[in-house]
This record gives structure tokens, sequence and C-alpha cells, in this order.
């Protein structure tokens, strides 16, 4: 009978141990807009974290895309509904900051003593404003030209050596376009403009960009970046060069993949699903974007998005917020994370580790952005601006319309102006 009490009672202590460690364990909700294949990595890396720490439960959920997220966001805040940790797109940077909504990364980093020399400079200097780092890169990548190799062979050119800037590169589409086969396919995306803006050392947005004081307007209309171009790609689609799909990546990637179209722009992220939808029928290049004027030491700006820690005023969760956030940073998960997604690491020991380097050597195509990225000045960190979700679409709209012959280079810069100018007014004057 004593054994049996004893027994109960050690039964009884392990279960209410276990019932206070369970209640003990900090949780913490990520919000994130990684679907497919990034979706399953952001899973991964949360349940080896969770196994790792069982003090602390990270969930992982999705909210559809970047937009999507910030409505439900903006809903949540005004209840502390909403989570610990925030997956948010670059272009959204300016308007967090301004909400109120998150507590600084830099103010967390520097309570831990985190040495920000391990992130990539040129992917920090994006998310910092006056020394500040706002939030931590997580899933970054850059624009790159990808090409079929074989078309190329065919017109007589090298694979080897791809056009380095637009007039080798109207050349190349001139010996390419022949028949049912087009020059190249320039999709109409705004990040592709902006990246030019960049591309030529010029600004999108006065003020610094946006970063030495918040942008009262645009700057690309003034300085000449967006005309020169939109006159470029308008006379390249006039002669026929461009098979012009509009804003639609799938139409263009189809073309391409069917052996339809020489050479694409395309985020790095894609280079998987591209491969995917070639699936062995050519063999792909890659390279760097093709400078518009040459001779300007400009660069690319890094897209993708950051990890935000929001305020919600607890401190407890901050501490295992910001456990994760290192994990998610670390070295070895990074390069996992490339590996399955084709972003870069954002932190410049992964580039040390056998398995990256065994991974570049496996597969070169990916080294190319790298490279790119590593070549660009760290000031080609682009601009923020708390109306970039409208503006991009403005410019793209505009962007058709010249296409479609509707309005000329010169009205399209002109009218999409107006209408940023227009919007970034009304934003400035609700935030002051």
């Amino acid at each position: 009978m004593k054994k049996m009490l004893a027994f109960a009672l050690s039964l009884a202590i392990a279960m209410t141990l276990g019932v206070s460690a369970l209640a003990e364990k900090t949780s913490v909700t990520f919000w994130h807009s990684m679907g497919g294949a990034g979706g399953e990595a952001i899973d991964k890396i949360v349940s080896d974290f969770n196994a790792m720490n069982p003090d602390i439960e990270v969930t992982a959920e999705y909210q559809g895309s970047y937009d999507d997220a910030i409505t439900k966001l903006k809903s949540a805040v005004t209840s502390n509904q909403g989570p610990e940790i925030m997956q948010l797109y670059d272009i959204g940077t300016r308007w967090m900051i301004d909400s109120g909504y998150a507590v600084t990364m830099q103010e967390v980093i520097d309570r831990n003593g985190y040495d920000v020399s391990q992130l990539e400079p040129n992917i920090a200097g994006y998310y910092t404003v006056d020394g500040t780092l706002y939030s931590m890169p997580f899933n970054s990548s850059t624009p790159i030209m990808y090409f079929n190799a074989n078309l190329l062979q065919a017109a007589g050119l090298d694979p080897q050596n791809p056009p380095a800037n637009m007039e080798e590169l109207e050349a190349a589409c001139v010996a390419l376009t022949n028949g049912d086969v087009t020059g190249m396919s320039f999709r109409v995306y705004s990040w592709f403009f902006e990246q030019y803006c960049s591309k030529q050392g010029l600004e999108f947005a006065n003020n610094g960009n946006g970063r030495t004081d918040a942008a009262t307007a645009v700057a690309f209309d003034e300085n000449g970046a967006g005309l020169t171009l939109f006159n470029w790609l308008n006379d390249m689609n006039t002669k026929g060069l461009n098979a012009n799909f509009g804003r639609d990546d799938t139409a263009t990637i189809t073309a391409f993949a069917a052996g339809k179209i020489g050479f694409v722009f395309g985020s790095t992220a894609s280079l998987t699903s591209i491969l995917k939808a070639v699936n062995g029928a050519f063999e792909l290049g890659t390279a760097p974007l093709p400078d518009l004027v040459t001779g300007v030491n400009g660069g690319v700006s890094i897209g993708g998005a950051s990890l935000w820690m929001m305020n919600k005023g607890d401190d407890s969760s901050k501490d295992a917020a910001w456990k994760f956030i290192e994990y998610a940073v670390s070295p070895e998960v990074q390069v996992y994370w490339h590996e399955m997604t084709g972003y870069f690491p954002v932190t410049v020991k992964a580039y040390d580790l056998d398995e990256m380097k065994t991974h570049l050597e496996a597969s070169p195509l990916f080294k190319t952005a790298i490279d790119q990225l590593h070549a660009s000045p760290v000031e080609a960190h682009g601009a923020l601006l708390g109306v970039f979700t409208e503006a991009r679409g403005i410019i793209e709209s505009n962007w058709e319309n010249m296409l479609g012959g509707n309005m000329t280079p010169q009205q399209a810069i002109s009218e999409s102006a107006a209408a940023i100018n227009s919007a970034i007014e009304m934003y400035n004057f609700a935030n002051e």
C-alpha cells in the first residue's frame, strides 16, 4: 500500500510539474506570407526551433499575400491580438516605422549584444535608417536576367558573354527575333523600374530616397531616371523586340519556357521555379541586370521581406521572439533557406559553410545574383515611401498605357509622378 501511495504521489508530482512546465512555455505567433516551398521551409525552421527550445512554442501562420497580411495586422493591433513576429515586404518599411506598431530591431539587438556585422551590409542597409536597424532581413532577392542559351547559340551569340548593357541587349534581341521567337520580354513590374533608377545611380524619391527625411515627392521625373528607362522600353516595344505580356509573370515565364523568348527579367528567388518550368528543354543562363547607362557606378537594391518584432508590451514574448529571429538568420538556417527558396543568405558567415560552397559549385546559376549583390555599392539600397504599394500600381498602369500606344514615355512619367506626389502629400499630412 505504501508503494502504491508513493507511486501515486510521484505521478501526481510529475503531472503537476508537467502542467507547470507547459504553462510556463512562452507562445510566439509568427505571421508570414510564404506559400509553396517557402511556406514548407518556414514550417521546418519553426518545427526544428521548437524541438530545440521546449520552453518556447512558435506558431507560424500563413496570412496570404503581403498586402493581405498588412490589412489583417491593422485590424488585429487595435485589440492587441496581432502576432509577436510579422514578416513584411520591403516596400512596407516606411509605413511600419510610421505606424509605431513595432519595436525597433536595433533596440533588441543592442540589449542582446548581437553583432550586426554578421549581416550582409547591402541587405541590412535597406532596413537601416539613421543608423537604426528597424527589422531583421530574412528573405532577400534582387532581379537578374535569365536567357535561353540554346537560342543565343543558334543566333550566333555567345552564351558565355551575355549582354552587359542595353546596347548589347538590343543587338542580341535583333539577332534573336525571327518568326515565332522574340528577343526579350520585359515584364511590367515597378520593382524593375525602381531597380533601374538605382542602376543609374539616381534616386526614386527626394530627401535621399526618403532616408534623410520623409520623402515629399518622387525624384525620377526630374533626374531623368524614369524617362531614360521608358524611352528605351518604348523603343524596344515599337521595334518588335519585346514580347509584351503586361504584368502577367506566369504568361512571361510560360512563353520563355516554351522557347519563344530569348531574355526575361525576374527575381533571383524565381530561379528554382524557372528551372522547373524549363524542365531541361534548353540550357538556362543567368546574368546580372544589364546597365542602362554605360559607365555609371550604380547597383541593385534588394527586394523581399524582413521580420518585425511587434510591440505587444510583454518582455517574455519579446525575448522568445528574439531567440527565434536570431535562430532564423543563423548561418546554417540561412543556407537551408537559400537552398529551398533561392533567397540570399542574409548573413555573411553562411558563405563559409561547406554546405553553401558545395551548393554553389553544384548550382552555379545561383551565384550570379550573389555576385551582383556583392558588387553593388551599399548606397544602392532603394527608397522608403509610405505609399509604395500605390506608387507601384500607378507606375505600372501608365507603363502599360505607354506600351499600348496611349501615352508617350514623357506623359507616362509625368502622370506617374503627379499621381504619386499627390498620394505622398496626403500620406504625410495624415502622419504629421
